[in-house]
């Protein structure tokens, strides 16, 4: 029963304006696919089809071949060879049909032998015990019959029914052809408008590719021709290598079942070839049909062990060995996207949307990461991650999660040094919740719970570094006496809620070094308490600052105070807010009062071990501290289309 119409339109009313037109385009655009799948099909084989012939076009032309024969003679051997792969399946299947009723004998005989084994008498036990309960509660229920009356005479017995037989007309010659050539006119229109489009597909390449240009990037014509023609040359390496593999593990097969003896090995060598195309069941719907017909043929279990040891030593060797050296890890699709992807095209057009799901998916993911119109698709379906890795930090201590932040560093500090994850990801990320803080998105209570992440993961990075020691943190020899003293470097916080955790970061490190460290919280150094504070065995003071809200002001007041206070003490001021414009004007800087202004933790080491009057203060080469990407997406080799960055 459908709501009442104030509440429908009370619900359409409640969904944002901005996801109201999407979700009405997709609806379109799947019941369109689905409507159209008798037209869509053929095209999208042929497309695929396009790729995997143009190469072989590509190197025609080279050849001299002219731009048509090219063309022709490509499609030519194509169709030529699915025609001697139709009639050797027809054959192979006609061969097969043909020996059905010996196998049924030999598949007899090994049910009658199960049953004579414990585990078929058992199976037998449990069956009658089934049916005894059956019966026994089908007795207690039937009525009685009713007893004939003494002196009555018994009922006659009831007429026998007239049998009525039917028989059917025989058909018309026009019905009759219709019903022997109908199941072969479809696959044939269907081959026949797959080669008729594969063929201008190849034809007008050129001329689709500016179309699609036109359509998705003509604002920058060199950009986006680099991309199509690196996407398109890419897809066809990639399936052009994926069907070469696939042959090839079908020839091996059928090889290997006819070692073994299985009849019919060309038909199972094909049927696993394209089963190979299906993703997650293709491997073992590719064995259970010479599985069946090998114990069908063979009285014993040998046939069937060796069937089965061939696809458990063959599918895990070309899937996990021989694919990843050919054509990358993966075909850079998620796990989650293969499955749903299966899944959708299944739903959409059957038996052959199963087979295409995972070639259509990685052409709408490469050209997700080509065309910047369809980036949403890789998103939706790529296995890069969905966040760069100071997003994914920055999201993990909104959500209080120090467990999960860890777990994080640990796989970024596989690839760099502790100095370089807290420059290029922690105070990245911190510097996004202090412009959240800014702009007031973010309650005490989230602030706290930042504050208590960070902390917690700063304690246990440091506990990492102690278990597995890092040559970055050698301890200098030549560290004078008085830098080690604890608070021998004052490291001041500012304003913003997230600068104690950036002035621990930079204690930590300078600690590792040899280097005596205090953290001295804003408070402890504001107007008021200015006079009161105590410098202790203070060599150097370094000011963090991750926030820096409109004119610096706070800054140069709070260098006044300090030189007023502890007049002769460098100070250093570290300034990480990325876009700020007092980064790149001298004039505001020096207006600050410092002595040095840096805008990174190395920079800062390197300030206060300069000061120190150390040999480690020679800044390390820059291959020694990798700076960690906005993204890291995995570059896999040449031949993985998927896996390439667009250049730019």
């Amino acid at each position: 029963m459908l709501p009442p119409r104030a509440t429908r339109i009370a619900a359409a009313e409640a969904l944002p304006p901005s996801l109201v037109s999407p979700l009405i385009v997709t609806a379109l655009i799947v019941s369109g696919l689905y409507i159209g799948r008798d037209v869509l099909i053929p095209i999208a084989i042929a497309v695929l089809l396009s790729f995997v012939l143009g190469p072989i076009v590509y190197l025609l032309r080279r050849l001299r071949f002219g731009r048509f024969l090219s063309v022709a003679t490509s499609v030519v051997m194509a169709l030529g060879v699915a025609a001697a792969l139709a009639t050797l399946i027809g054959v192979q299947l006609a061969d097969l049909a043909k020996d059905v009723p010996r196998y049924r004998t030999t598949i007899e005989q090994k049910v009658e032998g199960l049953r004579d084994s414990p585990a078929g008498r058992l199976a037998d036990y449990v069956a009658n015990i089934g049916r005894t309960m059956h019966q026994g509660g089908e007795e207690s229920a039937k009525p009685e019959a009713p007893k004939p009356e003494a002196g009555k005479p018994n009922a006659p017995p009831p007429e026998k029914p007239v049998v009525v037989e039917m028989k059917e007309r025989a058909p018309d010659p026009l019905a009759l052809a219709n019903t022997i050539l109908s199941p072969i006119l479809h696959p044939l229109a269907t081959i026949g408008i797959v080669f008729i489009v594969l063929l201008f597909l190849l034809m007008q390449r050129e001329d689709l590719r500016d179309r699609m240009i036109r359509l998705v990037g003509s604002s920058d014509l060199h950009r986006t021709t680099v991309a199509m023609d690196d996407a398109a040359r890419r897809l066809s390496r990639y399936f052009l290598v994926q069907l070469a593999l696939n042959a090839a593990f079908g020839v091996v097969i059928g090889i290997c079942l006819s070692v073994i003896g299985v009849p019919n090995p060309a038909l199972w060598g094909i049927f696993s070839a394209l089963m190979r195309f299906v993703p997650y069941i293709g491997a073992a719907l590719a064995a259970l049909f010479p599985l069946a017909l090998a114990a069908a043929v063979d009285p014993g279990w040998t046939m069937v062990i060796a069937t089965l040891a061939v696809f458990l030593i063959l599918e895990p060797l070309t899937g996990h060995v021989i694919e990843p050296m050919l054509y990358g890890q993966s075909t850079g699709m998620s796990p989650f996207a293969v499955l749903v992807s299966a899944l959708f095209w299944t739903w959409l057009w059957g038996p052959v949307g199963l087979l295409l799901s995972t070639p259509l998916t990685v052409c709408l993911v490469v050209l997700g990461r080509h065309v910047d119109k369809l980036e949403f698709l890789d998103v939706l379906f790529g296995d890069r991650p969905a966040l760069t890795p100071v997003e994914n930090f920055y999201q993990r201590i909104l959500a209080d999660d120090p467990e999960e932040a860890e777990e994080h560093a640990e796989l970024i500090l596989k690839e760099c040094s502790l100095s370089s994850y807290y420059d290029d990801v922690v105070l990245k990320g911190l510097e996004l919740a202090a412009r959240d803080a800014a702009r007031g998105v973010l309650t005490p209570e989230q602030k706290n719970d930042i504050r208590d992440t960070v902390a917690v993961l700063i304690a246990g990075l440091d506990r990492r570094e102690v278990e597995v020691p890092d040559d970055d943190f050698a301890i200098p020899d030549d560290i004078p006496a008085a830098w080690k003293q604890d608070g021998a470097v004052l490291c001041v916080t500012g304003r913003s809620f997230v600068d104690e955790s950036a002035c621990t970061i930079l204690a930590q490190l300078l600690n590792k070094r040899g280097i005596g460290t205090r953290i001295v919280p804003f408070s402890d150094v504001a107007r008021v308490q200015i006079d009161g504070f105590d410098p202790g065995p203070a060599r150097m003071l370094c000011i963090v600052s991750l926030a820096i809200n409109g004119e610096p002001t706070h800054l140069r007041r709070l260098v006044g105070r300090l030189k007023n206070r502890m007049p002769g003490l460098p100070i250093v001021v570290g300034l990480w807010q990325a876009d700020h414009e007092i980064l790149n004007d001298e004039g505001q800087r020096a207006a600050i009062g410092a002595d040095t202004h840096v805008s990174s933790l190395d920079a800062a080491l390197q300030a206060v071990l300069a000061r120190a009057g150390t040999t480690a203060s020679v800044a390390k080469p820059e291959s020694s501290a990798p700076e960690i990407p906005p993204e890291i997406p995995p570059e896999l080799p040449p031949s993985a289309p998927v896996a390439a960055a667009i250049p730019t």
